[in-house]
């Protein structure tokens, strides 16, 4: 089913049941009042939805207009509209699977905060290690006992500068991971470049990498595997 929303938008209201995925609504480069228009469209054909990379001024629309049914996560600018809103509050969404979320550093958290709400909102128990990266590889060793111990589907493992985590971590589990590269680090970071290249060139098998700052897609991916498994 495609909903029109006047002249700016068609929406995929049943991705899910077509690709295993819902639809997510990009925040990004919409106005305010198109972006509300939107998700208004959005929750008259499903209940819940996903709104990823929003601006403060974005954010303060939605609490405007969905306060009573609304979860904002400001650090990964990233919302939650609707009835699941609700049950991520109260802790009564059903999970399908675990997926563990590393950083290098802090200055990751906000993709792995976009991954983490992305990854509650599909069905995901969600653990979080973060600032974790090898520049003081000790860290490491305590949540990666958590993850054994925990029996995760996937490891998200997000990191700037040259991107080393994926690999380390790839060399030490037998469990997926999903490199996510970060636009954090200085000049010869690239943007992301850097990371991406590092990680597409891991040594170690079983790491599959997604596009730089791309939480969601992260988590997205993470969620597929764990839906096998049932």
């Amino acid at each position: 089913m495609i909903k029109k929303v006047d002249e700016i938008a068609r929406l995929d209201c049943f991705r899910d049941f077509r690709s295993g995925k819902p639809e997510a609504i990009f925040a990004q480069s919409k106005s305010s009042e198109d972006l509300i228009k939107i998700v208004k469209a959005y929750l008259e054909c499903r209940d819940s939805v996903l709104v990823t990379r929003l601006s403060d001024e974005q954010m303060e629309a939605l609490k405007r207009n969905f306060a009573e049914k609304l979860l904002i996560n400001e650090k990964g600018r990233i919302a939650v509209v609707g009835e699941k809103a609700r049950l991520l509050r109260e802790g009564k969404i059903e999970t399908i699977g675990k997926v563990a979320i590393f950083t290098a550093g802090t200055s990751d958290i906000a993709v792995a905060e976009e991954a983490s709400v992305t990854a509650e909102f599909l069905g995901l128990k969600v653990l979080k290690f973060y600032d974790v990266g090898i520049a003081c590889i000790y860290r490491l060793v305590e949540p990666l006992k958590k993850v054994t111990e925990e029996k995760v589907d996937a490891i998200i493992a997000i990191a700037g500068m040259e991107g080393a985590l994926p690999s380390v971590l790839a060399g030490l589990v037998d469990v997926p991971i999903i490199a996510v590269p970060t636009s954090v680090g200085y000049g010869v970071n690239l943007n992301g470049l850097t990371p991406l290249f590092s990680m597409l060139l891991s040594c170690p098998s079983g790491v599959a990498v997604v596009n730089v700052d791309n939480g969601f897609g992260a988590a997205v991916f993470a969620y597929l595997i764990a839906r096998r498994k049932l």
